[in-house]
């Protein structure tokens, strides 16, 4: 049997699952509105809502009465109330919270984290002149301070290949750093 706009509803109280994917396809829109538009500012919620309302639809079509509403209108009242009974439970749920729990950000780590940030794209700058590879051994040897044992192992390189690109990128380094720095006088 095909489910249309005439028999949805019959369908529906007939338990029939089809019914309700016609009820998602054609009228999702008004659930994912109302929900959406009502738990703006609990974005995780909102899905679990829209899930609740299909399964409020799906538990109490038999109370809807065509004669005195329309099934948009129905179907809308149950999706802001369910929103709303949403908003209630996290509002008790953020009453109950005890604030010595709860984790605030220190601004002093925040201003770590933006510090840091700015370094590595100063430092990304600075690093652009080199090759690639060059660039890897440099971050390699100066930020994560590991021994040239080391990085020649990771590499595949000999020391004194390592000790040339080092030397050769300081230059080109400082090169780069002297052609800025005339720049700005």
């Amino acid at each position: 049997m095909k489910i249309d706009e005439n028999n949805f509803i019959s369908e529906l109280r007939n338990k029939n699952e089809k019914a309700l994917y016609f009820v998602i396809d054609n009228y999702g829109w008004i659930i994912k509105s109302t929900v959406k538009k009502s738990l703006y500012n609990l974005i995780g919620h909102q899905e679990e809502c829209i899930n609740d309302v299909l399964l409020a639809v799906w538990d109490n079509i038999d109370s809807f009465d065509e004669e005195k509403n329309s099934f948009k209108n129905w179907l809308a009242a149950i999706s802001k109330y369910k929103a709303i009974d949403y908003q209630r439970k996290y509002l008790k749920n953020l009453k109950d919270e005890n604030i010595e729990n709860t984790e605030i950000a220190s601004t002093d780590n925040l201003l770590e984290k933006v510090l840091e940030k700015e370094v590595q794209k100063s430092l990304e700058k600075l690093l652009t002149p080199l090759k690639p590879e060059d660039k890897q051994i440099f971050l390699m040897v100066y930020l994560e301070e590991k021994d040239l044992d080391e990085v020649s192992k990771k590499l595949g390189l000999t020391k004194s290949v390592i000790y040339n690109r080092l030397s050769r990128g300081r230059k080109k380094l400082k090169t780069t750093i002297n052609n800025l720095e005339t720049r700005r006088i």
